[in-house]
């Protein structure tokens, strides 16, 4: 009964062949460790997002008191929450200023000009891009190894040949033995077959959370601007 054809192509293969098959083996592993938490980053931060974004919503009478007690990580950041926040810390140096040199006249509210909301929509598109930039973060690494996987199987193929054929370019026909010759194939084949295996997955992860973060990316833009016009029609005053 034959056992699994990978694991006897590694242990009948050379010290080079065995280093092939352990690189395959670290690419795989480190695309599924990438792939799978990338997958749970973008769903967790989905989830997170959306819940304040319920929140701001119920509350957006008061737009800068939006109370929402949400749990903090580092790995999965709430981007409305974050968006919202810098909006408001912007806003409020925004009145600050305004509302200097205002002490003795009526206008002593909060208040916006119409440059002062073309500042909150600079500062929206800047931390959605740094969001989205810490979301791509490291997805290089599985379009590194879309092309890279492939070729390390390649070198696989071409390795497990060329011991096929020394083998049989060493000696006698007899001094070739079919075990040594099914070996230099066997590596050939499977290394091929481990390429492959660690390429199409990570392919289909890259392709899947790019398309997901740019999503994501529409998701915050529509969300900042939903927090700029309550900000505007809240502050903004009538420039004659």
């Amino acid at each position: 009964m034959s056992g699994n054809p990978f694991i006897d192509a590694f242990w009948d293969s050379d010290f080079i062949g065995k280093i092939i098959f352990i690189g395959l083996i670290l690419l795989s592993i480190v695309s599924w460790s990438v792939l799978l938490h990338k997958m749970w980053m973008a769903k967790k931060v989905r989830a997170l997002s959306h819940s304040f974004k319920r929140a701001f919503q119920e509350n957006r009478q008061r737009p800068l008191s939006i109370a929402f007690a949400a749990p903090k990580s580092h790995d999965c950041p709430n981007a409305f929450m974050i968006i919202y926040e810098v909006l408001k810390h912007t806003s409020e140096e925004i009145f600050t200023k305004n509302s200097k040199g205002q002490a003795d006249n009526k206008q002593t509210e909060r208040w916006m000009s119409t440059a002062d909301i073309t500042l909150l929509e600079a500062q929206a598109g800047s931390t959605i891009s740094s969001i989205t930039k810490y979301l791509e973060k490291n997805l290089y690494i599985l379009s590194t190894i879309v092309t890279l996987a492939p070729f390390l199987g390649l070198l696989g193929t071409v390795y497990g040949i060329l011991v096929t054929f020394s083998t049989m370019h060493g000696g006698d026909a007899q001094a070739a033995s079919n075990q040594a010759v099914l070996s230099g194939l066997s590596l050939a084949l499977t290394t091929t077959v481990l390429g492959l295996i660690d390429a199409i997955p990570a392919l289909i992860g890259y392709n899947y959370l790019k398309n997901q973060f740019a999503d994501f990316d529409h998701e915050m833009d529509t969300f900042a601007t939903d927090v700029l016009s309550t900000f505007e029609l809240s502050f903004r005053t009538v420039e004659v």
